[in-house]
């Protein structure tokens, strides 16, 4: 054998050899690919011929805390078309836009486009499902499909929320629970060609979707309703802007009721402005103004600065600090603490504020929670604005002490007032009691969680005690008495920033009361914000008897027992002022007129009321002393008034 076939052999041997690996490779692929792996590549192949339409899962119910139902997902028709099977699209999508509300045009484009699956109309009332029905066209199909529905309308609306087409939540516990009321998606499946175009039977639905989990809010709709309803009635007497109201259990921080004020159906909230699905409570900051002396005395008392039976000079009404006038609303001499939470006075307040300083009443504001989101469990809290005590100048420090150069929002209002009414603790605010899977076991449960310990026990019961004299006879709240139940309050008159001038509005305020009731034994802490009202802007005037309606309705459906007896206040409440006020338009007024300057109403003979409508109409800060009617004023009638000089009216009783 010579050399060249020896070599020849190798070759064949090697190339045999090559043969037989790639042999044994392609069989292990082979058996991979049909064996180990088929049901994969089943799955591939399918998909290669097979479209997959995602259907809206089915969301969880919503509940209120009594079980009723808040929000729910309904089963209704979706439709769909087969473009291949369309015999007269002109005919026929004229009167599918007829029945769906379309328009031709879009219609015709779905109908011509020769695909075998294609939506018309998703989510479907039941009368354009019927209408559609009796068309009989075989090019057009239905399928189950779930809709979001809110049985209430506008009851909880804002902090119930809604969900989208997809059907994801965008607000509320809607958009802040979405990753448990969103259940698992079912799918719809068309058959199509290699080139995707549609073929065989067409569709049908796999069974693969779930339902969400269930949610039960700490709400009562029947609490909801009431401060709806009040809060609606009382913004529209006054014409007021918008208002939010805040009902709170002291003890757990539950919130049981919360509205606001423009509101919306969340059944259609595409016809609603956005503004609208705001929910207020949480996300509006505003100046508190005299609301905010509570914290004030709370700070000073616990910290030992200043004692409930001391007595304070008011200095008749006026304080100088860091060469400003601070006011009140009639001159004051000597009060205690207590009086001066109940008079509101301004003056009294920036001494106790001096004497706590800035570092303390700084600590004990963050403390009470504001400058700090609450954590509440619904989305977009902000936080307020506090300034850090280093940025304070000395009219910082009296202005702050009087609610005013800081904002707050209303649910740090309730929450820091909840812990002067259950002895001193800050509890986190709560919207939601649990969460429950479809078999009733809970996946999640909120507790009443205590934050801090803010004040002792004693010092939240005195001050419980000295807020129920501001809703007795003399106090700025006595509108917000409630018949059988003694009732501690707060008013708050603010003034808003001037977006343009960047100072002090002269007519936009901001009416504020917050409340705890029944003061022995606290059951509800209720806030009442009305934004802009027209005319009276007082808190005392405008927040208060909002207040009273709802403590009153809402104590009466818990079953609360009156304990007090039913004392109604023979005069009006005492007014408040802002520290630095300002007569409507009277510098403009007064610079027109030359020397002559703004001339002086007769307002003999005019009742407390009479006297408010003119200082309305006129624009005039009118300090009032006393009640009855007007028997003495200040300048004397037609006489002018100097720019800054002070006005005033003393009434008394007819003799």
């Amino acid at each position: 054998m010579d050399k060249q076939e020896k070599w020849g052999r190798y070759r064949i041997r090697f190339i045999g050899l090559c043969f037989l690996l790639a042999f044994v490779l392609i069989s292990v692929r082979a058996f991979s690919i049909q064996v180990l792996n088929q049901e994969e590549w089943r799955k591939r192949a399918e998909r290669q011929h097979q479209k997959v339409i995602s259907l809206a899962p089915k969301r969880g119910a919503i509940f209120d805390a009594n079980g009723e139902e808040m929000a729910l997902s309904v089963e209704v028709d979706s439709i769909y078309a087969d473009a291949r099977k369309v015999t007269d699209l002109n005919g026929e999508a004229q009167a599918l836009a007829r029945a769906l509300s379309l328009p031709v045009a879009a219609l015709k484009a779905k109908l011509s486009s020769g695909k075998s699956f294609v939506w018309l109309k998703r989510r479907v009332s039941p009368k354009e499902s019927e209408k559609v029905k009796e068309l009989k066209l075989a090019c057009v199909d239905f399928i189950k499909e779930h809709r979001r529905y809110y049985p209430n309308a506008e009851i909880g609306a804002q902090v119930i929320g809604f969900s989208g087409l997809d059907p994801e939540g965008l607000e509320g516990v809607e958009l802040r629970y979405d990753a448990l009321i969103l259940g698992q998606s079912g799918y719809l499946v068309t058959e199509k060609d290699a080139l995707g175009r549609g073929m065989g039977a067409g569709v049908q639905a796999l069974q693969e979707q779930s339902q969400g989990y269930n949610v039960y809010l700490t709400l009562d709709k029947n609490l909801q309703y009431i401060a709806e309803k009040e809060l609606a009635a009382g913004i529209a007497a006054v014409q007021g802007k918008s208002g939010s109201v805040v009902v709170l259990d002291p003890e757990t921080g539950r919130v049981l009721a919360m509205a606001s004020q423009p509101d919306y159906n969340p059944n259609s909230f595409f016809n609603y402005k956005p503004a609208q699905w705001r929910n207020r409570a949480i996300t509006d900051a505003f100046e508190p103004g005299s609301t905010f002396k509570v914290f004030l005395v709370a700070a000073a008392l616990n910290e030992g600065v200043v004692k409930a039976s001391q007595k304070i000079d008011c200095g008749k009404g006026k304080l100088a600090v860091g060469g400003k006038v601070i006011h009140d609303h009639r001159p004051y001499g000597k009060l205690d603490v207590s009086e001066i939470l109940k008079y509101s006075s301004n003056v009294g307040s920036a001494k106790i504020g001096k004497a706590l300083e800035r570092e303390n009443y700084y600590r004990y504001i963050r403390d009470f929670g504001f400058g700090g989101k609450t954590g509440i469990d619904l989305p977009g809290e902000v936080e307020g604005l506090i300034r850090k005590p280093s940025d304070w100048f000395e009219i910082d420090l009296a202005a702050i002490s009087f609610g005013q150069g800081l904002t707050v929002t209303p649910i740090q209002l309730a929450a820091a007032t909840a812990a002067i009414a259950n002895g001193g603790y800050l509890m986190k605010p709560y919207v939601v009691d649990r969460v429950v899977d479809t078999n009733g076991q809970v996946v999640k449960k909120n507790n009443p969680r205590v934050v801090r310990q803010v004040v002792s026990g004693d010092v939240a019961s005195r001050v419980s005690q000295m807020m129920a004299q501001v809703t007795e006879e003399g106090g700025t709240g006595t509108m917000g008495a409630v018949a059988g139940y003694r009732v501690g309050g707060k008013t708050g008159t603010a003034q808003k920033v001037d977006p343009v001038t960047g100072g002090y509005s002269t007519d936009k305020r901001v009416s504020s009361f917050i409340g705890l009731v029944p003061v022995n034994d606290p059951k509800l802490v209720i806030l009442v914000v009305v934004d802009e009202p027209e005319g009276q802007a007082y808190g005392g005037l405008v927040a208060a008897p909002i207040f009273s309606r709802i403590a009153g309705k809402s104590l009466h459906y818990l079953k609360v027992p009156a304990t007090a007896p039913t004392i109604v206040a023979s005069t009006p409440p005492s007014l408040e002022t802002s520290a630095f006020p300002l007569n409507k338009n009277l510098r403009v007024a007064w610079n027109e007129s030359g020397n002559e300057g703004v001339r002086m109403p007769d307002c003999r003979g005019q009742s407390y009321r009479q006297v408010l409508q003119t200082m309305e109409r006129t624009g005039l800060n009118i300090q009032l002393r006393g009640s009855g009617r007007v028997v003495e004023q200040s300048p004397r009638a037609g006489e002018p008034i100097r720019y800054e000089q002070e006005v005033w009216v003393r009434l008394a009783p007819p003799t």
